[in-house]
């Protein structure tokens, strides 16, 4: 199981930082089937909690190098995600090479469930980037070990609803430590990307009769939010995708693309806070330091952003949408002990959230040492 082709060999001091990173994981296989022309990375960060767990995404990227950076750093995220969302999994990643609008076949990822059957339960996917559920139908006619289904075939449903949930929770906590209060409507928002979440965040925002600022690439985007918000008592204004980051708004609320929070973007933030469902918000985690010294108020991405991980986790014991709920809810108090525990330490609640990521972890690893935790799927289509 190894790659042959000459094409991703990347220069020798990023090699030598991908085997460092490597060296932080646990397992990192490398699926590689000629017949279907299957090149793909699977990244098994820690299982000390748990089973594994995360998305597969499909990109073509640049060569292999980026592949592999891209599996590692989201299956070291996904572990910390997992702690913080008292989920009883580990952090794990897929990444497929190609492009997904030209590359896919049933065989190609039926022979990527095969790798994911190898691993024993000690991994579960689903769909993630470039990736749909139709894919994972015929991945499921090679193992059991897939999460984030539709009802129909005995998952939780739409994921974007409990992760707009979550990230309205997240919001409330935000104004409750800028401006003591939990009422979203007299706060304004900054909104980028109309996605399943983004555009479910606004609709609650402008119901709420809030002032939001939005963009987004896709005119259709806005113009389903436009005739929904002539029903609300809300205001909207929409911007160009390039002067969202301007707008006077209390809270930029980030839901396309990651890396959006960088040396260029920063230099032209109003906001008062950010906290938004985008993955990846923070190019470097430095940039989570700089917003704290420019005393912008940042709610890690992977915290606020996780009820779609507590949805895709709970279908493994039988779903129960009010169970779902409920657990989205304590997003509020994680998000709260974030802030305090980073005002108190004066550190970024980047660093606050991983160092109390870090905790649960250790903590949780020295109460699950006698024994190792497995999940039973209780569906088979094989």
């Amino acid at each position: 199981m190894s790659f042959a082709t000459q094409s991703f060999q990347g220069d020798k001091n990023k090699n030598l930082s991908l085997i460092d990173k490597m060296a932080e994981h646990e397992q990192v296989v490398f699926c590689n089937d000629p017949s279907t022309n299957l090149k793909a990375i699977i990244a098994i960060h820690s299982t000390k909690l748990g089973p594994a767990i995360g998305g597969c995404r499909m990109q073509p990227y640049e060569d292999f190098d980026a592949a592999l950076e891209d599996a590692l750093r989201l299956s070291k995220g996904m572990s910390y995600k997992c702690a913080a969302s008292d989920v009883d999994f580990g952090g794990g990643k897929a990444v497929i090479i190609g492009d997904p609008q030209t590359d896919k076949t049933p065989e190609l990822f039926r022979a990527f469930g095969q790798y994911v059957e190898s691993l024993h339960g000690r991994f579960y996917t689903g769909t993630d980037m470039g990736t749909t559920l139709e894919d994972f139908v015929h991945a499921m006619k090679e193992t059991n070990h897939i999460v984030g289904l539709p009802e129909e075939y005995g998952g939780g449903g739409d994921s974007s609803i409990p992760t707009s949930e979550g990230v309205i929770y997240g919001i409330k906590a935000t104004i409750r430590m800028l401006f003591d209060h939990e009422d979203l409507q007299p706060v304004t928002y900054a909104i980028q990307g109309l996605g399943k979440v983004g555009f479910k965040v606004a609709v609650r925002l402008l119901e709420e009769g809030a002032t939001i600022y939005v963009s987004d690439i896709v005119e259709n985007n806005i113009e389903r939010l436009q005739e929904h918000a002539m029903t609300t008592s809300g205001t909207l204004e929409i911007v160009d995708s390039n002067e969202i980051y301007r707008q006077p708004a209390d809270i930029f609320i980030p839901c396309a693309l990651g890396g959006i929070i960088n040396d260029t973007t920063i230099e032209q933030f109003q906001f008062k806070a950010i906290a938004g469902s985008a993955n990846n918000q923070l190019l470097k985690e430095e940039h989570g330091v700089e917003l704290a010294k420019r005393d912008i108020l940042y709610a890690p991405d992977y915290i606020i952003n996780s009820g779609g991980l507590i949805q895709v986790t709970d279908e493994l014991y039988g779903t129960n949408k009010k169970r779902v709920l409920a657990k989205t809810k304590e997003i509020y108090n994680t998000m709260i002990e974030v802030y305090k525990t980073a005002e108190m330490n004066q550190v970024s609640t980047v660093e606050a959230a991983n160092q109390f990521c870090e905790k649960l972890m250790a903590a949780r690893e020295k109460r699950n040492s006698f024994y190792t935790r497995t999940i039973s799927p209780k569906w088979s289509i094989r």
